[in-house]
């Protein structure tokens, strides 16, 4: 095939003269085209890879606008057309709406780069189902859509109505939560404004074929894209506007009256006829769901959101097998991928493709997350000692012993590394000699992992004790619980948080170590929190995730997992990523605890996920460590 080179701003590509970018385009100098995933009547959309993230696998989707009109002002209008898309992209932040990472024009071709949605479209899925879809899987998907129209539609300053809501334009992502794409002709609505037609025929309400949309034109079309999913009966094959005269329950019987009602609302020829906005759509969704049993098949949060049956087969991007439980978090440096693992071995991966790269043998459990510096990874073991190893060759540099097992995660600071251990005492050891700066006796256990803040060194110990030293090693304050903290602080703002096993969450005054408030769980927690946008994120041996406003301790949500959870949550963008003993990996949106997808191990999960460059890392009970798409 002939093909000629293309300038971009960093380089050069080949293409086809004609058609679509070959696979293995370095286009821009960055992004690696490696398949076609969609095409469209100006161009194609590609897989590719983001070649600026070489360390990791960082998936991108690329869509691509041909600009071959002969008329240069019809080109001038492709070109803004396709730029607006960018542009409302760009001011979008939701769960359901792709992000937008790159806008760049080579030639007569455009190209937006995307956040890259692992799925399948709505159009896709009921070409592939025999027999009709499922009506509660059906309204859980209107309701989810529902929820991103109201989105758009209160978006600030001006609307923005989508117009071309159909089954090919929504994709179920492999964690099955909807992705709302193609946003080529969604524009921002002011009163009176009026346009050409545009939109997609079947679907559209009869005031767009005018020219005139508002966000009641997103409801018909809503409308008509749950029709198609309940009878199978492609709208662009119909007359236009004849939705009436297929009635759904006369198609498929299956199907309830209460939600047949709806849909019909919805589709009125009327636009006064229809649901005032979509709010009230999803309120009588909800209703409908309610009346006939419906909600009780769908997970909803305590805000009323829908999630579709999350319980999908997610498929890691790497897994990689461990001789025995991995209890502890992950640690990432220099593109590997370091863990503890409870056969006695740190073990070094590669983060990309989780290939085996060296393990170190201590001679002990290794349960706490390790610390890395100067090429130098340090963590503790069972075996009473902090080792030191070199990155690089995974051959011991040097190691410091302790009169106990060390299951405190170490912290580095002022070239110094702090930990705890089973010998009572928080050791502080100089990197520069590798020996004990000094060494604080506590009078009980320490496996509560230091946080440093402020020159001050929070932990707490078994005996319920809770203290604040200095970098010298002097006890600047002390407060007691009434049970042990295992958990590890957060400081955020001058206010210390921790867990105990007495069942409270405490946030006490950094400085003075007096209390501000306690939360109280229904069971003990050896969890360490998290602070975020002035939410404190924890969980509990009563299987509860919980969010707390930190300034009044007033829960805002709890979500119910189904065991125990010890691991700590991260926040990573707008998810929580959090484990439990039941052995789910769980993603809730973080600011409502909506449950976004859970990935199934075969073990408990007791340690804290990590979250880099959009792949979260997990190790379980299972003796495996996955390697997760966020």
């Amino acid at each position: 095939m002939e093909t000629q080179r293309i300038d971009g701003p960093n380089g050069s590509e080949n293409r086809s003269t004609i058609g679509q970018l070959n696979s293995g385009t370095n286009l821009g100098n960055r992004y690696l085209i490696q398949d076609v995933i969609g095409v469209g009547g100006m161009g194609s959309v590609y897989r590719a890879r983001d070649l600026h993230f070489p360390n990791v696998v960082k998936l991108v989707a690329v869509k691509e606008m041909i600009n071959q009109a002969p008329d240069p002002l019809v080109r001038q209008t492709i070109v803004h057309n396709f730029e607006r898309e960018a542009n409302i992209l760009a001011t979008l932040s939701h769960p359901s709406i792709p992000r937008i990472y790159d806008y760049f024009t080579l030639d007569n071709r455009s190209y937006l780069v995307l956040e890259f949605v692992n799925g399948k479209d709505l159009e896709a899925i009921l070409s592939q189902t025999d027999g009709t879809l499922a009506e509660e899987q059906i309204l859980a998907w209107g309701i989810q859509l529902c929820e991103v129209l109201a989105f758009l539609h209160h978006h600030k300053p001006d609307p923005i109505i989508f117009r071309d809501m159909k089954p090919s334009n929504v994709m179920i992502n492999q964690h099955n939560h909807i992705v709302l794409v193609d946003f080529g002709i969604a524009k921002s609505f002011q009163s009176g404004q009026k346009g050409t037609m545009i939109g997609t025929e079947g679907y559209s309400p009869p005031e767009q074929y005018r020219g005139e949309a508002n966000t009641k034109a997103d409801i018909y079309a809503l409308g008509a894209t749950m029709h198609h999913l309940l009878t199978r009966r492609d709208p662009r094959l119909e007359p236009p506007f004849s939705f009436g005269e297929r009635p759904i329950r006369k198609i498929n019987p299956n199907v309830s009256m209460e939600l047949e009602t709806v849909i019909n609302t919805a589709l009125q020829y009327n636009p006064d006829d229809r649901f005032n906005s979509v709010d009230d759509f999803k309120d009588a969704l909800l209703s409908a769901g309610r009346k006939t049993g419906l909600l009780n098949r769908i997970n909803l949060n305590p805000s009323g959101q829908a999630n579709v049956s999350v319980n999908s087969g997610i498929k890691p991007v790497w897994a990689f097998q461990c001789e025995d439980e991995l209890r502890g978090t992950p640690l990432m440096y220099n593109g590997a991928i370091y863990t503890g693992c409870y056969d006695n071995n740190l073990y070094a991966l590669n983060a990309a493709n989780g290939e085996f790269l060296w393990k170190y043998a201590s001679e002990g459990g290794i349960v706490g997350r390790p610390v890395a510096y100067e090429d130098i990874v340090y963590f503790g073991s069972e075996d009473h000692r902090l080792h030191a190893v070199n990155t690089r060759t995974g051959k011991i540099s040097w190691s410091y012993y302790t009169d106990g097992r060390v299951r405190s995660s170490p912290r580095i600071s002022e070239n110094h590394i702090f930990f705890g251990s089973d010998d009572y005492c928080l050791h502080a050891v100089n990197l520069s000699t590798n020996r004990n700066a000094w060494i604080f006796d506590t009078g009980s256990e320490v496996r509560s992992s230091p946080f440093i803040a402020g020159e001050l060194v929070y932990f707490g110990n078994e005996a319920g004790d809770f203290f604040a030293l200095d970098y010298r090693g002097n006890a600047k304050w002390r407060y007691k619980a009434k049970r042990n903290i295992t958990s590890s602080p957060w400081v955020h703002e001058n206010v210390v948080y921790f867990n105990s096993m007495d069942g409270y969450l405490y946030a006490v005054d950094a400085k003075t170590g007096w209390l501000i408030w306690r939360f109280r769980m229904e069971k003990p927690s050896i969890v360490s929190p998290v602070v975020v946008d002035n939410m404190v994120f924890t969980g509990s041996s009563d299987g509860h995730i919980y969010a707390i406003e930190a300034k009044s301790a007033k829960e805002l949500w709890r979500f119910k997992t189904g065991h125990q959870v010890n691991g700590s949550p991260i926040i990573y963008k707008d998810a929580l990523y959090c484990g439990s003993v039941d052995g789910y990996l769980y993603c809730l949106e973080y600011k409502t605890g909506r449950l976004k997808w859970k990935f199934e191990t075969q073990g408990p999960i007791t340690g804290a996920p990590l979250v880099y460059n959009d792949i979260v890392y997990i190790g379980s009970h299972d003796h495996f460590i996955y390697a997760l798409l966020a």
